[in-house]
């Protein structure tokens, strides 16, 4: 199986980082940023409307 990335961009501080889908809760689970410590749904970190496409897939 071939491994995927996703991009992460927080919502609140603009961090990015990219992250395996399969190593992140489910879209509507929740997620924290290490660099300003919020916390929001993961789908709300996701970069682009694929990112979270991938995302979702993962967790179906």
């Amino acid at each position: 199986m071939q491994e995927a990335w996703i991009q992460l961009r927080c919502p609140d501080c603009g961090e990015q980082w990219e992250a395996n889908p399969a190593d992140l809760p489910e879209p509507d689970g929740t997620l924290g940023c290490n660099h300003c410590d919020t916390s929001r749904r993961v789908a709300e970190f996701t970069k682009t409307t694929r990112d979270f496409e991938i995302l979702r897939e993962f967790h179906r």
